[in-house]
């Protein structure tokens, strides 16, 4: 009995250590939602609820510990001008197009990102392009851009997972409506009367954002378009109030706007990496703002973030396997 009592109290330190651990990785996955969605700190629970909300994969872990009016309440209250109001109207700019191949792009930093920034000055130069395998698939940002033949492309629309592909993001099904020369290549709602969240180019160049039905695009001759949001600036006013980020937290992003003279600004800030965290929507505000900008929306981000140039990708996309598929790009044509 005594030997047995002598050896159960020498345990070996790095058995002690293996306990230690396993208790505090236990303890912090219990504890840390319970602090994170429970807890005082306001700030890091609308970060949390924000970055999870906004990543479309993931919404689940918000809603395993929050209900839908506790969501709403949280992310719902931080835009300052309503895009959902079809009364803000159709944006409306007065340039010259001034046709050129000129592109310039550079690098953008901030506190906790960095990017690219690339101005396109023919706004009609913008096209949309699609992945030709849908609904099954989508394609990378670099697929389509060459058999496009594009100069350059990023990311646009987000996607649906379906239950043939296990739920895994291929990228294959369209959010909302998909307009490509003029013509509309897909419509998820199939309801033309019905207001959705809207990035789109005129015939002439001019860009589109906030909520509007298709019957309206269609009456002011609109070209190219995707369904996305929020706006960020809508007539020259920002969208998100001073003081908030946006609501959707910290994470990669893709952003496009338009300077009053119709010049074209596309926006990929990089995330989930130790040299680049990831920016907040109203950080890619306020770098369009300080552009320049009056009108401008945010596209898909997080994995699907992503800016194609010349020949390749010119960002460091957070995907694992790099370059993710998605169901559609805004191209910059030669």
């Amino acid at each position: 009995m005594g030997s047995k009592s002598v050896e159960s109290r020498n345990i070996p330190l790095w058995k002690k250590v293996l306990v230690f651990l396993a208790f505090e990785i236990v303890f912090t996955s219990v504890t840390m939602p319970l602090m994170i969605f429970y807890g005082p700190f306001q700030n890091v629970k609308k970060t949390m609820v924000g970055m999870s909300w906004a990543t479309l994969n993931h919404q689940y872990i918000a809603r395993a510990f929050l209900s839908q009016q506790a969501i709403e309440r949280i992310i719902g209250n931080d835009f300052a001008v309503n895009p959902m109001d079809e009364n803000e109207g159709i944006q409306k700019l007065d340039f010259s197009v001034v046709h050129t191949d000129k592109i310039d792009i550079y690098n953008i930093r901030g506190t906790t990102f960095q990017g690219k920034l690339m101005v396109v000055y023919d706004p009609t130069r913008i096209a949309v392009g699609y992945s030709n395998q849908m609904p099954l698939s989508g394609e990378t940002t670099s697929t389509i851009a060459k058999r496009s033949n594009a100069i350059a492309a990023i990311n646009a629309g987000g996607f649906k997972d379906s239950p043939e592909s296990g739920w895994t993001g291929t990228g294959g099904i369209p959010y909302g409506f998909i307009i490509h020369n003029g013509k509309i290549i897909y419509d998820e709602e199939q309801d033309e009367s019905l207001p959705q969240e809207t990035v789109a180019f005129t015939s002439d160049g001019m860009l589109i954002v906030g909520y509007h039905t298709i019957d309206s695009l269609k009456k002011i001759g609109i070209k190219e378009g995707i369904t996305f949001g929020p706006a960020l600036i809508v007539n020259g006013r920002p969208t998100i109030p001073e003081g908030s980020d946006g609501g959707w937290g910290y994470a990669p992003r893709t952003v496009i706007g338009q300077r009053a003279n119709g010049e074209v600004l596309l926006l990929v800030v990089d995330g989930r990496s130790i040299s680049s965290f990831g920016a907040s929507l109203a950080d890619c505000m306020n770098i369009l703002l300080a552009q320049g900008c009056v009108n401008a929306a945010n596209l898909d981000g997080g994995s699907s973030a992503t800016m194609y140039y010349n020949g390749k990708v010119i960002n460091k996309p957070s995907n694992s396997l790099g370059e993710r598929a998605v169901p559609t790009v805004f191209m910059v044509m030669p």
